[in-house]
C-alpha cells in the first residue's frame, strides 16, 4: 500500500496526523558559531613588507604508540617567519585561540589593524571565538576556497618540511621539545634561497634596514 492510498483513506476516516515543521533554529545557531571569509589573499604568497599577512593552519604529528598531538602555526609571508605556534593534546578551539593570540599581541595596536590573517574553512578558524578575536583587534580575515589546499601552500610547505625532520618521539614531553628546536632552526638558522639566503629572522632585519620596515 503506497503513500497516497493510505493518506486517501485517513482523509475518508477523518483522520489527520500534525507534521511537524523541522526547525532552523540549529541550521541558524550553526551559522552564528561558523562563518566563512572570502579568499581576499588570493595566492598572493609573495608579500614584501612583514607583519602584513600572516598564513595560518593546524597539522597533526604522531608520537609513541599511535598517540596524536596536534600543532597549530602562524606564518609570516613576507619573511617566512614562524611567528607563533601551540602544540595540544586535544584538538580544541583553545590552543587554535593562544597561538592566534600570541600572533597578534607580538604587534603592536597600530600594526594588528594593518594584518590579515589568511586559513583554510576548518573548524577552529570559522569558530565565532576564533573571529570575536580577530574583530576586536580589527584584524581582516582571509580564507582559502572550499576544499583547496593549494590556496594556502605557504602553511602545507612548512609543515611538510617540520615533519621530514621530527623522529617519532616517544612522549608528549619529547614531541614538544623537538618542534620546538625545529622551529627555532628554521627561523634562525637554515638559510632559504628566496630570502637571499637568508634564514627568516635575519630577512627579517634586512627587510627593515633596507626598506625601513619596522
Amino acid at each position: 500500500m503506497n503513500r497516497k492510498k493510505i493518506a486517501r483513506i485517513m482523509l475518508e476516516q477523518g483522520l489527520f496526523t500534525r507534521i511537524r515543521k523541522k526547525s532552523w533554529r540549529p541550521f541558524y545557531k550553526a551559522l552564528q558559531e561558523h562563518r566563512t571569509a572570502k579568499n581576499l589573499l588570493a595566492r598572493k604568497f609573495e608579500q614584501v613588507k612583514p607583519d602584513a599577512v600572516y598564513a595560518t593552519d593546524i597539522t597533526e604529528l604522531r608520537y609513541g604508540a599511535g598517540r596524536k598531538a596536534y600543532l597549530a602555526a602562524f606564518k609570516d609571508l613576507a619573511t617566512r617567519e614562524i611567528v607563533s605556534s601551540e602544540i595540544s593534546k586535544s584538538i580544541d578551539i583553545k590552543f587554535v585561540n593562544q597561538a592566534l593570540k600570541k600572533a597578534i599581541f607580538r604587534l603592536p595596536k597600530s600594526k594588528r589593524e594593518r594584518l590579515m590573517i589568511h586559513s583554510d574553512q576548518g573548524f577552529h578558524f570559522t569558530h565565532r571565538n576564533f573571529r570575536q578575536i580577530l574583530a576586536a583587534n580589527k584584524v581582516t580575515q582571509s580564507m582559502s576556497r572550499k576544499g583547496n589546499c593549494i590556496d594556502n601552500a605557504p602553511m602545507e610547505s612548512f609543515f611538510g618540511h617540520l615533519k621530514d625532520h621530527l623522529d617519532l618521539e616517544k612522549t608528549y614531553e619529547e614531541l614538544t621539545a623537538s618542534v620546538t628546536k625545529e622551529i627555532d632552526y628554521y627561523n634562525s638558522v637554515r638559510p632559504q634561497w628566496d630570502l637571499k639566503r637568508m634564514p627568516p629572522k635575519s630577512f627579517r632585519r634586512h627587510l627593515n634596514q633596507t626598506a625601513g620596515f619596522s
